[in-house]
């Protein structure tokens, strides 16, 4: 429930009385409350989802809410009419979960934490996941997710750019450079540091720990969870969730992908680092625009939109737009290549099993490393994880995979395969199997019985 308040001049005191009275809601009027010109104080409860119906229905009659207008919290109300307000907007046919453009522009600005505590929660959230990856360890990743801040800088870019905000815009970017920054600079440290005093071992392979994989390169499913984590927290942040269950969606589309580029930066691995930056990248322009398109769909935009006088006062939004599209589009581009190209593998995978010749042969798993190949000229490789009969061997598989993958990428790849033998027993065959221990008994017990037996006394 909101408490409003309102300083009329007295020239509009009667339209906002009016709008008032037709929409049924009890007031009180408060005459000179302004020292500096004849107004009034008007003051009224309002159900939460009521808000930016009534204020636009003021705006629309003329009054101009921009010189004095405050929306409190309050804590019940009792008035003639408010019930039926309640029955209105709050379980009636104008039912709205969203909140007004300046409460939404209010909670915005109150998730910008001071710079102490936002780069030391996302050194202690980098740090967290930088550990969880190392550890292969879903929980303790997670755990980063749930204390990281970044809800706040990314929420505050969207609802910028929703409302034509400057301000918002400027804090949400350097807040999200800054922050994403740092992260990837303490995962670097943390990395680093774990190699110098020997607290991981120096032949660890942190690029095939599945945790750090799955960060190495932006897919369609990861591509998938930014959109809805900007989308969850642009719902959130207009229909008054909490802060914490939007958070942790948006963090675990950016942190850990932030760690994963400090740990590549740590080991030297160019191809990780270069993979999770690009994920990054992608998660976090997706994040800001799928907040933006949320909002504008749910209807936070400024009046002005696409008015000629407006061009200039958009500008800041029209740039901010242009450089996430840019960049997303970019990012889509590689996007795309590799879904084809990681669907064109395991067609090929698929067509080489149905082969006679391996026809006991069954896959497990395949994973494909993409990232950096192109950038650095390195060769693109495919481990592929299958089980077979114990007592069988097939050493011609590796090409056999790579000719067929050649053959449908026009690209050259470095083939592993990694065996598991497979063993049955079937306890029906085995009964019906005669068993040599018990055959090698017998036979001394026949041999015996045919010794004769010795001639009887007297004979």
């Amino acid at each position: 429930m909101r408490l409003i308040k309102l300083i009329v001049p007295d020239d509009e005191r009667e339209t906002v009385l009016d709008v008032l009275r037709e929409e049924n809601i009890d007031r009180v009027v408060t005459r000179e409350a302004s020292e500096r010109d004849s107004s009034t104080l008007v003051e009224f409860p309002l159900p939460t989802q009521a808000v930016e119906y009534v204020l636009r229905e003021l705006r629309d009659a003329g009054f101009d809410d921009g010189r004095y207008t405050v929306i409190a919290d309050a804590e019940t109300a009792k008035t003639a009419t408010y019930t039926e307000l309640e029955d209105r907007f709050v379980a009636g046919v104008e039912e709205d979960d969203s909140v007004a453009h300046e409460e939404i522009r209010a909670k915005a600005l109150d998730m910008h934490r001071n710079p102490v505590t936002y780069y030391a929660m996302t050194v202690f959230s980098a740090v967290v996941a930088a550990a969880g990856l190392l550890l292969n360890s879903a929980a303790i990743v997670v755990g980063a997710m749930v204390i990281a801040p970044q809800v706040g800088s990314a929420m505050m870019t969207s609802v910028g750019m929703a409302l034509n905000d400057r301000k918002l815009i400027g804090l949400g970017l350097r807040s999200q450079t800054g922050g994403l920054a740092a992260a990837i600079v303490a995962a670097i440290v943390l990395g680093f540091a774990l190699e110098t005093t020997g607290v991981v071992p120096t032949g660890l392979d942190v690029a095939n720990v599945a945790q750090v994989a799955q960060r190495t390169s932006p897919g369609l499913l990861a591509f998938a969870v930014a959109i809805c984590a900007g989308t969850a927290g642009a719902f959130g942040l207009s229909t008054g969730l909490s802060e914490a269950l939007v958070g942790v969606m948006i963090a675990a589309a950016l942190i850990p992908a932030a760690a994963a580029v400090g740990i590549g930066v740590a080991w030297g691995l160019p191809a990780v680092a270069l993979g999770a930056l690009a994920l990054l990248v992608v998660n976090t322009v997706t994040v800001n625009l799928s907040g933006f398109l949320a909002l504008g769909y749910l209807g936070y935009r400024p009046g002005t939109w696409g008015d000629d006088g407006g061009r200039r006062r958009f500008a800041p939004v029209a740039i901010a737009l242009a450089v996430l599209i840019a960049v997303l589009a970019v990012s889509g581009l590689g996007l795309v290549a590799q879904v084809q190209f990681d669907r064109a593998v395991n067609d090929a995978a698929d067509d080489t099993l149905t082969e006679e010749r391996y026809g006991a042969v069954e896959l497990e798993d395949l994973s494909v490393e993409v990232v950096g190949a192109d950038v650095l000229g390195g060769q693109r490789s495919v481990v592929v994880t299958v089980s077979k009969p114990a007592d069988r061997s097939y050493p011609d598989l590796p090409r056999a995979l790579a000719n067929t993958i050649e053959d449908r990428t026009g690209t050259s790849v470095a083939v592993e395969i990694i065996m598991r033998d497979r063993r049955a027993f079937d306890p029906d065959a085995s009964a019906l199997r005669p068993n040599p221990q018990l055959a090698s008994e017998r036979a001394p017990l026949t041999r015996r019985a045919a010794i004769p037996s010795p001639p009887a006394r007297g004979a």
